[in-house]
């Protein structure tokens, strides 16, 4: 099913698995898969910023996200598609929305500036790929250095239909998410869904302001699972109370450039993946960055069982 606007719950970014040689590895894409299945996970995003999707060959990038789509099931994916030229672009997205993806995400180049710039960047996208495809907009400025207020995103929402979701990844971004509810309880932007980044660094209060769930690649995708089940359920405290026990290791993991490491290495502990290895040009985690993440994962233990087999 195409993705909608009423899109809800947590859409992991999938790493993409390597063996250390650099070859995708199809068996831990298979496992992966069934991780995110059991765990409660209700859509997910494929070649993602940190799925190494710029890594990758066009037939590499069309085989990851045909075999993810063939192993989801009912789990809507959505396929990262951006690209420096919009044939490129258009050329994926083609490709995997006849493989059955539920949408594509497009995040925008660096080199956009003003408003204007902005908008009718996504205007030419979607002249590009075709308005019937239902689209994510990044909006991730620490990354891209594009800075989109809640106006811009109004604009494009209003101009274009297919805009379905807001991975929303500002920071701070609390009132970014107030303005734009603000903005559809008083009938100026219809409803699309939002779903935060971040690495779920603050997904706890984005909720309560108004935030749908997570679209974010944390190692511990099964624990905002549940912090977006538990707020549905109004139970705020127990919603916090696991949240601030995975928030020392939600930090470190954030770090820029050896974050994906840290998500790749305790995957590989949780046995999800079979290697850690990122395909060059990598970020290794040192000796010490290890000891630091298992130090890390002993702690977590203490207070979310899901980590007690981890600890060295």
């Amino acid at each position: 099913m195409p993705l909608t606007a009423d899109a809800k719950g947590v859409y992991p970014i999938a790493p993409t698995p390597f063996f250390d040689d650099g070859r995708i590895d199809t068996a831990s894409i298979d496992r992966m898969m069934d991780f995110y299945h059991a765990c409660g996970s209700t859509g997910l995003t494929v070649l993602g910023q940190l799925g190494e999707a710029q890594k990758l060959e066009h037939a590499e990038s069309l085989a990851v996200a045909s075999q993810v789509i063939g192993r989801a099931g009912e789990l809507p994916v959505i396929v990262g598609v951006s690209a420096p030229g919009f044939a490129a672009m258009r050329a994926l997205t083609h490709e995997v929305m006849a493989r059955g993806a539920a949408g594509v995400m497009i995040a925008p180049p660096n080199t956009l500036r003003t408003d204007d710039q902005i908008v009718n960047y996504y205007r030419q996208a979607v002249e590009a790929i075709g308005a019937d495809v239902p689209f994510v907009l990044q909006d991730y400025p620490l990354t891209f250095s594009v800075q989109m207020s809640p106006g811009v995103i109004k604009r494009i929402v209003d101009e274009l239909p297919s805009c379905v979701m807001l991975k929303h990844e500002d920071w701070p971004g609390l009132e970014k998410i107030s303005t734009l509810r603000g903005f559809e309880r008083d009938g100026k932007m219809r409803h699309i869904s939002i779903l935060c980044g971040n690495n779920g660094l603050f997904l706890d209060y984005e909720m309560e302001r108004g935030a749908d769930g997570a679209n974010t690649g944390y190692c511990f995708p099964d624990m905002l699972c549940d912090v977006v089940r538990l707020n549905a359920e109004g139970d705020r405290e127990a919603a916090h109370d696991l949240f601030d026990a995975h928030l020392p290791l939600l930090r470190y993991e954030q770090q820029p450039g050896v974050g994906l490491a840290v998500r790749k290495y305790v995957l590989m502990r949780r046995g999800i993946l079979s290697s850690a290895a990122q395909r060059k040009p990598a970020s290794p985690m040192s000796a010490q960055a290890r000891e630091e993440v298992d130090h890390l994962l002993a702690r977590l233990a203490k207070k979310d069982p899901r980590a007690a087999n981890l600890a060295k």
